[in-house]
Protein backbone atom coordinates (compact mmCIF):
# COMPACT_ATOMS: atom_id res chain seq x y z
CA UNK A 1 0.00 0.00 0.00
CA UNK A 2 1.20 3.36 -0.73
CA UNK A 3 1.29 5.46 2.55
CA UNK A 4 -2.02 7.35 2.45
CA UNK A 5 -3.79 5.77 0.18
CA UNK A 6 -6.77 3.29 0.68
CA UNK A 7 -6.45 -0.71 1.04
CA UNK A 8 -7.97 -2.63 -1.40
CA UNK A 9 -10.16 -5.84 -0.14
CA UNK A 10 -10.62 -8.09 -3.39
CA UNK A 11 -12.74 -11.05 -3.09
CA UNK A 12 -13.84 -13.46 -6.05
CA UNK A 13 -16.17 -16.36 -5.99
CA UNK A 14 -14.86 -19.94 -7.06
CA UNK A 15 -17.14 -22.74 -8.01
CA UNK A 16 -16.18 -25.90 -9.79
CA UNK A 17 -12.31 -24.67 -9.62
CA UNK A 18 -12.90 -21.62 -11.71
CA UNK A 19 -12.96 -17.69 -10.20
CA UNK A 20 -13.01 -15.35 -12.56
CA UNK A 21 -15.87 -13.51 -10.69
CA UNK A 22 -13.78 -10.75 -8.82
CA UNK A 23 -14.79 -7.44 -7.33
CA UNK A 24 -12.44 -4.86 -5.38
CA UNK A 25 -13.21 -1.97 -3.39
CA UNK A 26 -11.44 0.28 -1.22
CA UNK A 27 -11.94 0.29 2.30
CA UNK A 28 -13.22 3.18 4.25
CA UNK A 29 -11.18 3.15 7.14
CA UNK A 30 -7.60 1.89 7.33
CA UNK A 31 -7.27 -1.69 8.43
CA UNK A 32 -4.33 -1.57 9.85
CA UNK A 33 -5.71 0.46 13.08
CA UNK A 34 -7.64 -1.69 14.94
CA UNK A 35 -9.08 -5.41 14.26
CA UNK A 36 -11.93 -5.40 11.72
CA UNK A 37 -14.98 -8.12 10.98
CA UNK A 38 -14.74 -9.92 7.91
CA UNK A 39 -17.74 -12.72 7.38
CA UNK A 40 -19.12 -15.02 4.57
CA UNK A 41 -22.93 -15.49 4.85
CA UNK A 42 -22.88 -18.85 2.56
CA UNK A 43 -26.18 -19.89 2.02
CA UNK A 44 -27.74 -21.82 -1.21
CA UNK A 45 -29.70 -18.61 -2.42
CA UNK A 46 -26.65 -16.73 -2.51
CA UNK A 47 -22.95 -15.92 -0.57
CA UNK A 48 -22.85 -12.26 0.81
CA UNK A 49 -19.58 -10.94 1.64
CA UNK A 50 -19.68 -8.32 5.04
CA UNK A 51 -16.97 -5.75 6.69
CA UNK A 52 -17.80 -5.39 9.99
CA UNK A 53 -21.69 -6.49 9.39
CA UNK A 54 -22.05 -3.87 6.10
CA UNK A 55 -22.40 -6.14 2.89
CA UNK A 56 -19.99 -5.45 -0.07
CA UNK A 57 -21.31 -8.09 -2.23
CA UNK A 58 -23.86 -10.67 -3.06
CA UNK A 59 -23.03 -13.86 -5.21
CA UNK A 60 -26.71 -14.75 -6.03
CA UNK A 61 -27.34 -18.28 -7.25
CA UNK A 62 -27.38 -18.09 -10.99
CA UNK A 63 -27.66 -21.76 -11.46
CA UNK A 64 -31.16 -21.69 -13.45
CA UNK A 65 -28.53 -19.17 -15.97
CA UNK A 66 -26.29 -22.64 -16.01
CA UNK A 67 -23.86 -20.83 -13.78
CA UNK A 68 -22.28 -22.81 -11.15
CA UNK A 69 -23.02 -22.28 -7.17
CA UNK A 70 -21.14 -24.01 -4.78
CA UNK A 71 -23.64 -25.48 -3.07
CA UNK A 72 -22.65 -28.95 -2.89
CA UNK A 73 -19.14 -28.64 -2.41
CA UNK A 74 -16.90 -28.58 1.05
CA UNK A 75 -16.47 -25.11 1.41
CA UNK A 76 -12.95 -23.54 2.25
CA UNK A 77 -12.03 -19.72 3.23
CA UNK A 78 -8.84 -18.42 2.03
CA UNK A 79 -6.38 -15.77 2.90
CA UNK A 80 -3.38 -15.34 0.91
CA UNK A 81 -0.51 -12.79 -0.35
CA UNK A 82 0.51 -13.37 -4.18
CA UNK A 83 1.96 -11.53 -6.44
CA UNK A 84 -0.43 -9.77 -8.76
CA UNK A 85 1.12 -6.16 -8.92
CA UNK A 86 0.76 -6.70 -12.45
CA UNK A 87 -3.53 -5.97 -12.11
CA UNK A 88 -4.88 -6.64 -8.98
CA UNK A 89 -3.41 -3.33 -7.20
CA UNK A 90 -5.06 -0.26 -8.76
CA UNK A 91 -4.41 -2.05 -12.03
CA UNK A 92 -1.16 -2.64 -11.94
CA UNK A 93 -0.26 1.12 -10.86
CA UNK A 94 1.24 0.30 -7.31
CA UNK A 95 4.03 -2.36 -7.23
CA UNK A 96 4.66 -4.80 -4.45
CA UNK A 97 7.82 -3.33 -1.93
CA UNK A 98 9.04 -6.77 -1.39
CA UNK A 99 12.04 -5.37 0.63
CA UNK A 100 9.59 -4.87 3.39
CA UNK A 101 8.83 -8.37 3.60
CA UNK A 102 8.04 -10.43 5.82
CA UNK A 103 4.33 -9.42 5.52
CA UNK A 104 2.44 -10.39 8.48
CA UNK A 105 -1.22 -10.51 9.19
CA UNK A 106 -3.40 -11.32 12.60
CA UNK A 107 -6.50 -13.24 13.34
CA UNK A 108 -8.58 -13.34 15.98
CA UNK A 109 -11.69 -14.65 17.04
CA UNK A 110 -12.10 -16.68 13.86
CA UNK A 111 -15.40 -18.30 14.39
CA UNK A 112 -17.71 -20.86 11.96
CA UNK A 113 -21.16 -21.09 12.16
CA UNK A 114 -22.89 -23.71 10.27
CA UNK A 115 -26.19 -24.94 9.36
CA UNK A 116 -26.94 -28.13 7.57
CA UNK A 117 -29.61 -28.99 4.95
CA UNK A 118 -31.28 -31.02 7.16
CA UNK A 119 -30.03 -29.90 10.62
CA UNK A 120 -29.78 -26.92 13.13
CA UNK A 121 -27.70 -24.38 13.04
CA UNK A 122 -25.29 -23.71 15.86
CA UNK A 123 -24.94 -19.83 15.50
CA UNK A 124 -25.53 -18.01 18.73
CA UNK A 125 -25.47 -14.54 17.09
CA UNK A 126 -29.20 -12.92 18.54
CA UNK A 127 -29.68 -11.81 14.39
CA UNK A 128 -30.21 -15.29 13.49
CA UNK A 129 -32.01 -16.34 16.74
CA UNK A 130 -35.58 -15.79 14.70
CA UNK A 131 -34.96 -18.47 11.81
CA UNK A 132 -33.94 -15.98 9.27
CA UNK A 133 -30.55 -17.84 8.79
CA UNK A 134 -32.30 -20.91 8.37
CA UNK A 135 -35.11 -19.35 5.80
CA UNK A 136 -32.31 -18.12 3.38
CA UNK A 137 -33.59 -14.16 3.69
CA UNK A 138 -32.55 -11.81 1.06
CA UNK A 139 -31.11 -8.42 2.48
CA UNK A 140 -33.29 -6.47 4.63
CA UNK A 141 -34.05 -2.82 3.18
CA UNK A 142 -31.11 -0.93 5.57
CA UNK A 143 -28.49 -3.83 4.56
CA UNK A 144 -29.61 -3.33 0.87
CA UNK A 145 -28.91 0.37 1.50
CA UNK A 146 -26.03 0.08 3.15
CA UNK A 147 -24.66 -2.46 0.02
CA UNK A 148 -25.80 0.42 -2.44
CA UNK A 149 -23.72 3.13 -0.40
CA UNK A 150 -20.59 0.38 -0.78
CA UNK A 151 -21.08 -0.69 -4.39
CA UNK A 152 -21.64 2.95 -5.46
CA UNK A 153 -18.99 5.01 -3.39
CA UNK A 154 -16.19 1.95 -2.41
CA UNK A 155 -16.22 -0.34 -5.31
CA UNK A 156 -12.84 -0.06 -7.58
CA UNK A 157 -13.25 -3.54 -10.20
CA UNK A 158 -16.32 -5.24 -11.22
CA UNK A 159 -15.69 -8.00 -13.16
CA UNK A 160 -19.24 -7.86 -14.66
CA UNK A 161 -18.51 -4.38 -16.35
CA UNK A 162 -14.91 -5.44 -17.41
CA UNK A 163 -15.69 -4.55 -21.34
CA UNK A 164 -11.93 -5.46 -22.13
CA UNK A 165 -12.20 -8.59 -20.54
CA UNK A 166 -15.60 -9.58 -22.00
CA UNK A 167 -15.80 -8.35 -25.12
CA UNK A 168 -18.02 -10.56 -26.52
CA UNK A 169 -21.04 -10.22 -24.04
CA UNK A 170 -20.62 -10.57 -19.87
CA UNK A 171 -21.43 -13.44 -17.64
CA UNK A 172 -24.67 -14.80 -17.79
CA UNK A 173 -24.63 -13.94 -13.73
CA UNK A 174 -24.13 -10.38 -14.64
CA UNK A 175 -27.71 -10.02 -15.69
CA UNK A 176 -29.52 -10.51 -13.27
Amino acid sequence: NVTGQPYILHTNVFTQGKGNREQQFYLWFDPTKNFHTYSIIWKPQHIVFLVDNTPIRVFKNAESLGVPFPKNQPMRIYSSLWNADDWATRGGLVKTDWSKAPFTAYYRNFNAETCTRAGSCTSSNPRYSNGAWQMGQELDANSRRRLRWVQKNFMIYNYCTDLKRFPQGFPPECRQ
